[in-house]
């Protein structure tokens, strides 16, 4: 199923994607909410290989399975606190840029719940899990390999 494998990149290409994810890791930012993030954005992107991955580690840093099932209905569900909301619905919109932007008020929702410096590391998260996924369009990973490397 794999179509290209990634040590066929362009050198430094992986790499540099995979510093971008130690800076994001090494942030401080709260990474059982960047994980909900990429699960969520991965749904939107319907990138299965991502779906599994970021399931799994959402689980391994203690997310409630019901909470990663349901996250496509968050709105509807009574157990995502008032930050958790605003995250994602900032992921959404910068995912699905087409059809939603960054207005003031969802920004001055952000700037609530977390500082400039937080918003542009789940900025920069945001934009690497969508690289991710496009990546994972066409590189297909086997869904279901992934394994936590705790």
């Amino acid at each position: 199923m794999e179509r290209i494998k990634y040590a066929e990149f362009p050198e430094g290409m992986y790499k540099v994607m995979v510093a971008v994810e130690h800076y994001i890791h090494e942030s401080g930012i709260d990474l059982r909410l960047a994980e909900l993030l990429k699960y969520r954005i991965s749904q939107l992107n319907h990138c299965a290989f991502c779906l599994d991955m970021h399931y799994k580690e959402a689980v391994y840093l203690g997310e409630d399975p019901l909470r990663l099932y349901s996250v496509a209905a968050w709105r509807e569900c009574p157990y995502y606190s008032e930050k958790e909301r605003a995250a994602l619905e900032f992921a959404e919109a910068l995912t699905d840029l087409p059809h939603h932007h960054i207005d003031d008020m969802l920004f001055e929702k952000m700037k609530t719940f977390f500082s400039v410096q937080e918003i542009a590391i789940l900025t920069l998260a945001i934009a690497q899990i969508n690289s991710w996924n496009r990546l994972q369009q066409v590189v297909r990973s086997t869904p279901g390999e992934y394994k936590v490397r705790g």
